[in-house]
């Protein structure tokens, strides 16, 4: 059954509320911001190298990440009203936005860049706010598939990073340098145990500037020489374009989507750090969930006002934290600070920015396969059917397609051609299509609307008994969809411990079959109690429900196959499976 969540106690240093010393603190804080500010700097000086930007331009773009993704991890992590997931979730610049990024760039500059990006955080505000609304149209087979074609939009830039040395280096350059770089990260990847894996990236970058630098002289010295050990950089703020031409409105629907599916890595991001950061395993926080995406569309807004690339959550922190069972909100405090520190001292971030084009190029190269793989473990997770498979691969093919330009580029021209010509565009709205073409072919649902009061118990009990009758279910099942009717009513519309007379709520009854079961949605407005812990709490008196709620919730636990609870700061959306009684 899957209600409920585990009784058993994780071994957890520090939880979220709790303090570390101040020694491990600083340490643990160092290790995270060296484990990740590769990425955060590395990212931008691809993005404004490939386009041929200046050196000025260049480091007011890395100045701006390294700033954004300090503040924004702070607000991350310490959870400010409801911005904030309040777990140890770090925020760096979002490579996946790479390719499409080059693409603002070398249409309209760097204000185009800023106007699509703050325009495209404002709908992770709306994901955010309104998150149960979304939830069945950008669903993991989505999320999954856009995942799937990061990789083929950002092969063109790696190719030209690829071979991105000066004129006058040795023919052996690039290739060495390249294959040092990936052959390392790839060595300590596969054979590489516990703390070794997370080091795989830096050591093989840095094993590839070091083989290129000394036997190449391909590695920048001159640049980290020069660089000021503390300092500001000139200001090369590109401004904001705000014409909304013909490229903004092409490349739009890119940028939102993307930023949307970055959104639900979010998500994932959030539910990982969730499930390790307490000793006691809790149910899933959707509040929570919803201040992270929150603090992500800040961090996107935030970038685009000051000219630099995209913010997203990453997901080293959840390693690092799994390891080390730390998750004390303090050290990630202590990351977003010395990502903040590191802006001004510009010869640190030097040492970055001058890696070889070649390993950075083999960098991107692992970063890109690890993108594509956890796109199909996303897939697979979800549970990959043969209508699913349908939508994502068609979705995939036809993305790349259009990608590289291979379906009738000669009749796509004008307004068409600039929106088709990406393929993340084509193959998210390909899949987001026919995914709900699945949807509303589906079984036909069934609603009822009402208030969640008492009262109402024989309209809700008439509808189950009226559903089971005409999807011709048996008198056990059809007893079994009213016993979960009833118990769910007692058990949300019942009194809060404050007393007095509650708030009136309204409840959405939504049943649709599947298979031999059938799922049930009851959505009302939000409640403080999560079922799926307090199924978990029962049998331990001393925490557990009280009397008169316990004898509901063990009626629940039996009668359903599964429990979900979703609370989200305007609803509450409880999922319960109910299957025949073999299967409970």
């Amino acid at each position: 059954m899957e209600s409920g969540t585990p009784n058993h106690v994780q071994d957890v240093r520090y939880e979220p509320d709790e303090r570390p010393p101040l020694p491990l603190t600083v340490g643990l804080g160092l290790q995270y911001a060296v484990l990740t500010v590769t990425s955060v700097v590395l990212t931008p000086a691809i993005l404004i190298g490939a386009v041929g930007g200046s050196e000025a331009y260049l480091s007011w773009v890395v100045f701006a990440a390294l700033l954004v993704s300090g503040a924004t991890t702070v607000i991350q992590v310490a959870r400010v009203g409801r911005v904030g997931s309040g777990y140890l979730l770090l925020m760096g610049t979002g490579s996946a936005f790479l390719a499409i990024c080059l693409a603002a760039l070398e249409r309209g500059g760097g204000g185009l860049l800023a106007s699509l990006i703050i325009v495209s955080s404002l709908f992770q505000f709306v994901l955010a706010a309104k998150l149960s609304l979304f939830r069945r149209i950008f669903t993991p087979t989505v999320a999954g598939t856009v995942l799937l074609l990061i990789p083929v939009t950002l092969s063109g830039i790696i190719l030209r990073k690829l071979t991105d040395v000066p004129a006058d280096a040795a023919p052996a350059a690039a290739p060495v340098t390249a294959a040092v770089t990936l052959g390392v990260i790839a060595a300590i990847s596969v054979r590489g145990t516990g703390a070794w894996k997370l080091w795989a990236a830096a050591a093989g970058v840095a094993a590839g500037s070091v083989v290129g630098g000394v036997l190449f002289g391909i590695y920048d010295t001159e640049r980290v020489l020069e660089a000021a050990w503390i300092g500001l950089p000139g200001l090369a703020w590109p401004g904001i374009d705000l014409g909304f031409g013909t490229d903004f409105w092409a490349l739009l629907p890119a940028f939102v989507l993307l930023t949307l599916v970055g959104a639900m890595d979010t998500i994932g991001d959030c539910i990982a750090i969730q499930r390790i950061s307490w000793r006691r395993p809790r149910a899933i926080d959707f509040q929570s969930i919803q201040g992270a995406l929150t603090a992500d569309g800040l961090g996107n807004l935030l970038s685009g006002l000051m000219g630099t690339m995209p913010n997203t959550t990453y997901v080293h922190s959840i390693a690092v934290a799994d390891l080390t069972r730390v998750t004390a909100r303090v050290v990630g405090i202590c990351v977003g600070i010395v990502f903040v520190v590191l802006a001004f001292l510009p010869k640190l971030v030097a040492v970055i920015v001058a890696i070889p084009g070649p390993a950075a190029a083999a960098y991107y190269v692992a970063l890109v396969a690890s993108l594509f793989v956890l796109g199909v473990r996303v897939l697979v997770q979800d549970g990959l059917d043969q209508r699913k498979g349908v939508a994502v691969g068609l979705a995939f093919w036809l993305g790349l397609a259009f990608e590289l330009d291979w379906i009738f580029p000669e009749y796509l021209q004008g307004g068409w051609g600039e929106l088709l010509a990406n393929g993340l565009t084509v193959g998210g709205l390909t899949v987001i299509v026919l995914m709900q073409f699945v949807e509303l072919t589906g079984p036909r649902a069934r609603r009822l609307k009402t208030d969640l009061a008492l009262e109402n118990f024989s309209r809700i009990d008439a509808f189950l008994s009226d559903f089971a009758a005409r999807g011709k279910r048996s008198a056990e099942m059809s007893d079994r969809l009213r016993a979960v009717g009833e118990e769910l009513l007692l058990t949300l519309a019942r009194p809060g411990d404050e007393g007095g007379t509650p708030a009136k709520r309204h409840l959405l009854l939504v049943a649709r079959d599947d298979g031999d079961a059938v799922e049930l949605e009851f959505a009302a407005t939000t409640d403080d109690a999560n079922l799926e812990d307090q199924l978990a709490l029962l049998g331990e008196r001393a925490a557990g429900p009280r009397v008169e709620e316990e004898v509901s919730l063990r009626l629940l636990r039996h009668y359903a196959s599964a429990v979900r609870h979703q609370q989200f700061h305007d609803t509450d959306v409880v999922t319960v499976r109910v299957g025949p009684a073999a299967s409970v």
